[in-house]
């Protein structure tokens, strides 16, 4: 059960992701700092592959989690939960929000961006958040029936590479045009608790934050950079 706007709105959704290859990607560890997040008033957790949404629903039952699953494909960029297959893994795992791709980009196997949320909707009834990097492709992914849009992919593809989040500038018009039910968050590049209440002051309804969170490989990485430089 999601909980109602009155809990979430304003709140932070914490994503709690490490890189392949670190030794934080372990899915007890996973699950202890998405505890701690959720302890230290974080409204929900985003989290990646079915394994860390399990680890984390047995360790946190009541935990709001969006989930979605990295998977990468020959013939086709798109990567956060791109197919049916990925889908059912998501929900399966004990996901309550499942997140995927939704921008207008070739999806593996030719596999449609409509059909798959049109099946999500009848077949699973699952609520679905949009990741998207344009206002067009959020209004789209709204009217498709995706429930909450997030500003993700914002710089990560090949139309906004020339772009750098967070995606500020994209909430106010998003808003606007999303209807009130639409849950619209900012999520890529937040690093600050003043950039967080920005983005809520832009239009918001939740704020993503993740590298500057849980990152510890990058974070560490970026200070002996600085450092040695």
């Amino acid at each position: 059960m999601i909980p109602g706007s009155e809990q979430l709105d304003q709140g932070l959704i914490v994503s709690v992701q490490a890189p392949l290859g670190s030794p934080m990607r372990d899915p007890e560890v996973i699950a202890a700092m998405a505890d701690a997040a959720l302890r230290n008033g974080a409204v929900g957790v985003r989290l990646e592959s079915p394994e860390h949404i399990g680890a984390v629903r047995r360790r946190c039952p009541e935990a709001l989690i969006i989930g979605l699953w990295k998977c990468t494909f020959p013939d086709s960029s798109v990567y956060i939960t791109p197919g049916w297959r990925e889908i059912q893994a998501v929900w399966s795992a004990g996901a309550d929000v499942i997140a995927l791709d939704a921008t207008q980009r070739p999806r593996p196997d030719q596999q449609s961006l409509a059909d798959l949320i049109q099946r999500c909707r009848t077949e699973l009834r699952a609520p679905l958040m949009a990741d998207v990097d344009s206002i067009a492709n959020g209004i789209h992914a709204a009217d498709l029936g995706c429930e909450w849009v997030g500003t993700t992919l914002f710089g990560y593809t090949e139309d906004t590479a020339d772009q750098k989040p967070p995606a500020i500038q994209l909430l106010p018009e998003l808003r606007h045009e999303l209807k009130t039910s639409v849950r619209l968050i900012c999520e890529g590049g937040i690093s600050t608790p003043t950039a967080a209440r920005d983005a809520l002051a832009a239009g918001a309804d939740n704020v993503v934050v993740g590298t500057a969170i849980t990152g510890v490989d990058l974070q560490v990485a970026a200070y002996c950079r600085k450092m040695a430089g």
